[in-house]
């Protein structure tokens, strides 16, 4: 049996606007950096051949107007080690993706067939953009972050003296290759969907702004490469709270309910305190088939209320695009004998395509005596969950930065999956949470005990150490788990001591207070406000 492509279309874009693929966040940010400075759209690069290593040192070589006795062995070291995002590394097909994302205009020097985003890049974007009105503009601030040292308008170097060396290297390197390069926007203006978590996009925002205050302070590498953390986390945290709610929303629930992850601190395989961290990792992949389907259930839904107004039953929404939430009021019984018809035609045509002699893979499921929408979905749920399972299983690894700097994720090559909290994830929260509003309108860094940032992890992110949550594969914590949650606390403390965020002053974990490593405006005394 095969299906024709308008069965097989799965994502749809108010769901997520991803292509369920393996995703490198430099890439993703590069693209990212081409819809801050075109507010949203994509961009069309035109260039004549593909760039490398050696492209690159010629460039530098060729502007000694722009880079004063600059060696070109040197000079092809430095890009190779520290400038270039490289596909396949080290390695004989290596081959250059693009500049590392730490200026702007980066992304016009990039290699797009090995530099993709796989949408990650309008998610992110789309997620920024929906707490706009709030007033706090991140995107703005990103973008004058990103494109510092440039004219907002012309796009033209200022001489002010305000960016580091690297930063003026970048930018000299754009300047230099823009003879060669016409860079447009894209025509196509994005349609950005109504948020399915409001919540997720108003914390994605203030975390992004929190962790611009330190510009002034984190040196600029640091402070990029803590952004594709931050990033990172925040779409695969979205993406897991997605997965948990869309099924929900389907189903006719409210879908508030909070996500819980259980996070192994030490991060050592085969203690206690893991095999709760795999509970947790398991239960939340657990979910993907059912979310595979919801999914399904959406976009047929949207096909069906597209086919409803070619045939004139409905109006076509005032932007043109049906929103989740829009799409499955559809569902409902007034357009039961619509729906299906519709899913009926489908399974026709499906069941037509079966050569002679060949047995039907979707038997069992006609055989449920369920309404025709439903059969339908279950069929080809039934015949294309396995191949998305793969793909959705690799791009939240990925996202969840498995076993890399920053990773919420590990897994050996002969284990389970579980959550971790590693040092740099740990360390961008805590930039994060030890600012606090400073009356004026901005921020300034705060005390905080430890068990006021457990607190904060719990609250804030769903990020569980010191006790179990509430759900979401876990029920009473044992005399068992008690102990193995009395470790993984030990092992936050120790955490936080060897990253210095923290010195002893007490045995007493409520008592310590977590050093910040930046200060912010005035900090107030422990125990103020």
């Amino acid at each position: 049996m095969a299906l024709v492509k308008s069965d097989r279309e799965f994502r749809h874009p108010g769901v997520t606007t991803i292509d369920y693929k393996s995703l490198d966040m430099d890439r993703v940010l590069t693209a990212f950096l081409a819809r801050l400075w075109h507010y949203g759209r994509s961009s069309v690069i035109l260039r004549s051949s593909d760039l490398s290593i050696d492209g690159y040192t010629d460039t530098i070589i060729e502007h000694p107007e722009l880079f004063s006795e600059f060696d070109p062995g040197t000079s092809r070291r430095w890009l190779e080690t520290h400038l270039l995002d490289l596909v396949n590394r080290g390695k004989a097909t290596q081959a250059v993706a693009g500049l590392r994302p730490l200026h702007g205009f980066t992304y016009r020097l990039r290699n797009a067939r090995r530099s993709r985003s796989y949408g990650a890049d309008e998610q992110l974007y789309s997620l920024l953009r929906a707490d706009q009105g709030s007033g706090t503009g991140a995107l703005q601030y990103l973008r004058e972050f990103f494109f510092s040292g440039l004219d907002a308008v012309t796009g033209k170097t200022k001489a002010d003296g305000t960016v580091d060396v690297d930063t003026q290297a970048l930018i000299n390197l754009t300047t230099a290759a823009k003879e060669s390069i016409t860079d447009r926007k894209s025509p196509d203006v994005p349609v950005f969907h109504q948020s399915l978590d409001p919540e997720a996009s108003a914390l994605l925002t203030e975390d992004t702004l929190r962790l611009l205050y330190h510009k002034e302070l984190i040196p600029r590498s640091v402070l990029v490469e803590y952004l594709k953390i931050l990033f990172a986390f925040h779409l695969a945290v979205y993406q897991l709270r997605c997965v948990k709610l869309l099924p929900d929303l389907v189903a006719g629930e409210a879908g508030t309910r909070p996500a819980s992850f259980f996070l192994d601190v030490a991060a050592v395989s085969g203690t206690p305190t893991a095999a709760l961290a795999e509970r947790s990792a398991a239960s939340w992949y657990g979910r993907f088939p059912e979310f595979i389907r919801a999914t399904f259930v959406v976009r047929k839904l949207d096909d069906f209320a597209r086919s409803m107004v070619k045939r004139k039953k409905i109006s076509a929404p005032a932007d043109g695009v049906f929103h989740v939430r829009d799409l499955l009021g559809f569902l409902g019984k007034d357009f039961a004998h619509e729906r299906d018809q519709f899913a009926g035609a489908r399974i026709t045509r499906i069941v037509e395509s079966i050569p002679p002699g060949e047995d039907d893979p979707t038997d069992q499921v006609r055989e449920f005596g369920l309404d025709d929408f439903t059969t339908y979905i279950e069929m080809i749920t039934t015949y294309r969950v396995r191949f998305h399972l793969g793909y959705l299983r690799e791009c939240v690894d990925s996202l969840l930065l498995k076993n890399r700097p920053g990773a919420m994720i590990a897994q050996p090559k002969q284990g389970q999956r579980r959550f971790i909290l590693d040092s740099r994830l740990l360390e961008v929260l805590l930039q994060i949470a030890l600012l606090g509003p400073d009356g004026q309108g901005g921020f300034r860094t705060v005390p905080l005990r430890v068990d006021e940032f457990l607190d904060l992890l719990r609250g804030r992110y769903g990020l569980y150490i010191d006790r179990l949550p509430d759900g979401d594969g876990f029920g009473e914590a044992t005399i068992a788990d008690q102990a193995a949650l009395r470790a993984n606390t030990r092992a936050f403390v120790d955490r936080l001591r060897e990253i210095g965020f923290y010195s002893d002053l007490s045995d007493a974990y409520v008592t310590q207070t977590i050093t910040p490593r930046y200060v912010v405006g005035t900090a107030p005394e422990p125990g103020q406000q």
